[in-house]
């Protein structure tokens, strides 16, 4: 599939994910053979306003191209002078926010929010879409009403004035993560416009992404819970749809992801924010894994990337021991 000018190697996309899709994460889906990475949601305040820490949310590298930054807002000329920041940090794409249902977000009248303006949401896409010349995207949700017809909407408007795709997560507002996502929308979506389409929404595993694409004819899908901590399930539904048998990650392959994680994050972050991160992200890696609750448990309270590597080593030891046991 293209947007825009930019072909994608393969169907398969990396969700934004507030406080979760940075850098070192986006590495690791790239590195699984992801075809589009999207970036965690940039405040245009933060960007319009000069905010250092918002700006580090741009920061990227040639390996994850191409790199979709997602911004979100309800301001017209804010929004589209945040695109144009983001378009000269050098990301290949722009996605407007029309999905995120937190209310710190609503409070400001943007995300989903902006499916309840559509006439705002019209304004603000044609503000963006007139600033850059790079592709635009948008992610929408079901919207407010569960019919579906917000979501119709969204997609007409963002057809007619130039956005080069969207992205469907077929959940009402009020849904947030429970529930189901209806997957029949997105194929009312496909079938009513002419921009490609990617669907998002409970893909577990490769065998979903297969039934997403044929079901609702969508152009590419979007993996998001599914593939934090276990980015092998890109490979995985390349290979579903190769028609090969999908390979499961060894143990050895994910303790070496968790340790580029940890190398990644530090270098991201520095040491002393990383290692307040990883107390709780690292543990993501090692579900499922024996000894999983001990180091878990271990790394609760790490205070340097020598501290953490260590207890990464104790854990690897502790696996070799309990399959030689």
């Amino acid at each position: 599939m293209k947007i825009g000018p930019i072909e994608l190697s393969n169907p398969t996309v990396f969700a934004p994910l507030a406080g979760i899709t940075n850098l070192p994460m986006r590495l690791l889906a790239k590195a699984a053979g992801c075809a589009l990475v999207y970036s965690e949601m940039v405040s245009a305040n933060g960007l319009a306003h000069g905010a250092a820490k918002t700006r580090q949310l741009l920061a990227s590298t040639p390996a994850e191209k191409p790199l979709n930054i997602q911004i979100f807002g309800s301001d017209p000329a804010m929004m589209a002078e945040a695109a144009r920041q983001v378009e000269a940090s050098g990301a290949q794409m722009v996605d407007i926010n029309c999905g995120c249902a937190v209310k710190k977000i609503l409070k400001c009248n943007s995300g989903v929010a902006l499916m309840r303006e559509p006439r705002q949401a019209e304004a603000v896409i044609r503000a963006v879409r007139a600033a850059i010349k790079i592709p635009l995207t948008i992610k929408i949700r079901t919207g407010w009403d569960p019919s579906g017809n917000e979501a119709l909407e969204m997609a007409r408007i963002a057809q007619d004035n130039g956005v080069n795709a969207i992205a469907v997560h077929p959940r009402t507002a009020k849904q947030a993560f429970t529930g189901h996502a209806d997957w029949t929308l997105i194929g009312r979506i496909k079938t009513l416009v002419r921009i490609p389409v990617i669907g998002n929404g409970d893909i577990a595993r490769a065998s979903d992404a297969l039934r997403m694409l044929t079901e609702t004819g969508c152009d590419a899908v979007m993996v998001g819970r599914a593939a934090v901590g276990n980015p092998f399930i890109f490979a995985q539904i390349i290979d579903v749809l190769a028609d090969r048998t999908p390979r499961e990650a060894s143990i050895p392959e994910r303790l070496v992801v968790m340790e580029e994680y940890i190398n990644a994050t530090v270098a991201y972050l520095g040491e002393k924010a990383a290692c307040f991160m990883l107390r709780s992200r690292l543990g993501w890696f090692a579900k499922g894994l024996p000894q999983a609750s001990q180091f878990r448990n271990a790394i609760r309270q790490v205070r340097s990337k020598e501290e953490c590597l260590g207890l990464l080593e104790k854990f690897r030891q502790a696996i070799v021991e309990k399959y030689e046991s």
